[in-house]
């Protein structure tokens, strides 16, 4: 197992994007954190119901988009992409489709490879369906699903691996709501921690058997549920930030257990995993709106290594279908930032500075992306030895951070906030040093209807 005790990236002139310690190779002569940025497209099916009868449908929609977002790379002479196939639950369920329609992705990259001289790279994300059972057993019935859909898909063709995982989330959603950081550190650092190494190490395994690229996680049901959260008022902003840099620990057991990157779009906690781990990410920002909005359109730019869209359906617009769209959007987005690099490493730090400038002090969540505080946190959470311990430090280092700033003027934190970042920098005091202690302080509180702790290897108090 890897152990990651200092930081890839000491010199924040070295931290920008399109260049990463440890790129990603590929044999078709993608180079991934090697200089260029490139677009990453993921699509998705228009409301569809998924099954037996409707998979010829659901066989052309892929089909079409893939086709179309291809064509429109080679017209605007695209150096390359990455596509992305998230799998929807239906096709983890049975992962012989998921599989079919990685085939069908499969294919029509390499047709364009071969006709076009397109370089590309097909990442695939089983759907994490284990919390489709209440509680979530996390290595039931469901889970050997999910480890089939693995297997089925590296065979038909996969690049690269990722999933969104979401153990811990079942206490990590009421903790969040109740304003409880206990409870948040708890889910993070002890309960996907420990689901992570488990779920790591069968992935890795399932990519050494078939010569794929175990990329990496995201904590996207944590930091990216307090973020959406947060944009309707339901969440402080202050919060849904703290959170957001109290996901790395949980995310970097993926490296530490063998994932190389690049990293999934929607870890908005990529930064600081590729600080710490010098490997490649995937970011998203602007172009997801698609998806959902967020308050980090441009920051999320600033080191990234591929440019994602995050997920857009299959529906038509006045300039073409969707994916289509966005795979243009996509294009000119990177072209910009190669043509930046182009001109030498410090008009690459400018456009990195004005993508950082234009959100940091609108929004927490923005400013704990700032190239620098990235740098200056993640040193703090590779300072401690285990999960918890950074999860700790993380909410620790990143409360502190965040006083200071406002109190500065470097980030605007309302007045109604201002309370919220004592109280939780309170909470953030009062966690134990020792990760026993803090379970034996949640435990007696869970319901054992809503979360069964022995998944995780731990036992009910009592």
């Amino acid at each position: 197992m890897k152990c990651f005790d200092r930081l890839a990236i000491t010199n924040a002139s070295d931290f920008v994007f399109g260049h990463a310690p440890a790129p990603v190779e590929l044999k078709n002569g993608l180079r991934i954190g090697g200089g260029t940025v490139y677009p990453e497209l993921n699509f998705t099916l228009p409301p569809i119901e998924i099954s037996a009868q409707t998979l010829p449908e659901v066989r052309s929609e892929y089909t079409a988009m893939v086709e179309g977002a291809c064509a429109r790379a080679v017209e605007l002479n695209a150096p390359g992409l990455v596509v992305e196939f998230e799998l929807l639950p239906p096709m983890t369920m049975t992962p012989e489709w998921g599989a079919e329609i990685t085939a069908i992705l499969r294919k029509t990259l390499d047709q364009y490879a071969r006709g076009h001289g397109l370089k590309s790279a097909l990442r695939v994300t089983p759907n994490d369906i284990r919390d489709h059972e209440r509680p979530p057993r996390m290595k039931s019935h469901l889970w050997d699903k999910m480890v089939r859909s693995f297997e089925l898909c590296s065979q038909a063709g996969a690049t690269f691996l990722a999933i969104e995982s979401t153990g811990g989330k079942e206490v990590n959603d009421d903790a969040m709501l109740d304003g409880d950081l206990p409870g948040v550190a708890f889910a993070l650092g002890i309960l996907a921690s420990r689901d992570m190494a488990f779920l790591w190490d069968k992935i890795v395994g399932v990519c050494a058997r078939h010569g794929v690229i175990p990329s990496g996680d995201t904590a996207c049901g944590f930091g990216n549920t307090a973020m959406v959260l947060a944009e309707k008022r339901y969440l402080p902003r202050v919060f849904a930030a703290v959170i957001r840099v109290m996901t790395v620990a949980r995310s970097l057991v993926a490296y530490e257990r063998g994932a190389t990157g690049p990293n999934k779009d929607c870890a908005y906690e990529g930064p600081y995993l590729k600080a710490i781990t010098g490997c490649p990410i995937a970011m998203e920002g602007a172009i997801a709106a698609c998806a959902h909005l967020s308050p980090v359109g441009n920051i999320s730019q600033a080191v990234a290594d591929l440019w994602s869209n995050e997920s857009v359906q299959n529906v038509k617009l006045l300039g073409g279908m969707a994916p289509t769209v966005c795979m243009e959007q996509l294009i000119y987005a990177t072209r910009l930032m190669n043509v930046a690099a182009g001109h030498g490493r410090a008009a690459a730090l400018s456009l990195r500075d004005w993508l950082a400038e234009s959100d940091a002090k609108s929004d927490p969540q923005a400013y704990v992306l700032r190239p620098d505080v990235v740098l200056q946190l993640a040193r703090e959470i590779v300072a401690e030895p285990t999960p918890y311990r950074r999860t700790r430090r993380a909410a620790r280092a990143t409360l502190e951070a965040l006083r200071k700033a406002a109190a500065a003027g470097l980030v605007v934190v309302p007045e109604a906030e201002k309370t919220w970042l004592e109280r939780l920098s309170r909470q953030a005091d009062g966690l134990p040093e020792a990760e026993e202690e803090l379970i034996a302080q949640v435990t007696p509180n869970l319901d054992p209807a809503k979360v069964l702790l022995e998944e995780y290897g731990l036992k009910r108090p009592g």
